[in-house]
């Protein structure tokens, strides 16, 4: 029978890509469900604030989680896991909703196979790309303050330099987080303390994802 110290490191890559495309599918069962319920859609469009609630708490779920996800049970770290991917449902969808179906199919594979790309990068360089991360994480910071301020200004070139930067950052972001995870020695870990991890690397991959598909939706999209 095979230990915990005899799994090899890509059991921990295996079972990130799970959790990862099990959030990624439910993400896309509620938003999918959320668009085909037109009262849900114009209720989140008379309710700005709503949506604006939802993000925030979705912020809040993501600090949490990293912070103190080796402190909670397996059982508790699987549900907000799973609350967020939920979440993200919710307030993805009346952005989706503004495009056609088959340009978000479009832009699914388009994201996917730069997704693959990258990841397939950050696993076999020999760069150590920890300094391009912290890199990357502060342009993000960034453009998320960028975001925010043209709420107001509502400056179209802003929109679309935010837009850019945002699909170079988190293509950037996947190869920083797989040679990550690939670094993580998880041979002697325990089951919960393996699983709770390979949440944790889900969660950062989920986050590359959604991301990287919303911004190039909004640049390959074509509205509804």
């Amino acid at each position: 029978m095979e230990t915990s110290a005899d799994r090899p490191y890509t059991g921990l890559m295996i079972r990130v890509f799970s959790w990862m495309f099990a959030a990624l599918s439910l993400t896309g069962i509620v938003s999918f469900f959320l668009i085909n319920d037109g009262r849900i859609l114009n209720y989140f469009y008379q309710n700005t604030g709503v949506l604006f609630g939802l993000f925030i708490a979705e912020l809040l779920l993501v600090f949490f989680l990293a912070a103190r996800v080796h402190k909670l049970s397996v059982g508790s770290a699987t549900f907000f896991f799973f609350l967020y991917a939920t979440l993200n449902g919710f307030t993805i969808t009346p952005l989706v909703a503004l495009y056609t179906p088959y340009s978000i199919a479009s832009v699914f594979f388009i994201t996917a196979g730069m997704f693959g790309i990258f990841a397939l990068y950050g696993a076999v360089t020999k760069r150590d790309l920890s300094r391009m991360g912290s890199i990357l994480i502060m342009a993000l910071i960034g453009i998320i303050l960028a975001t925010i301020v043209n709420i107001w200004i509502k400056s179209p070139a802003l929109y679309w330099v935010v837009t850019y930067l945002g699909v170079a950052i988190f293509c950037g972001l996947t190869a920083y987080d797989i040679q990550k995870i690939k670094n993580i020695q998880d041979q002697h870990m325990d089951e919960d303390t393996h699983t709770k991890t390979a949440i944790m690397g889900a969660l950062a991959l989920y986050l590359d994802f959604i991301n990287m598909f919303i911004y190039l939706l909004r640049i390959f999209g074509d509205r509804d």
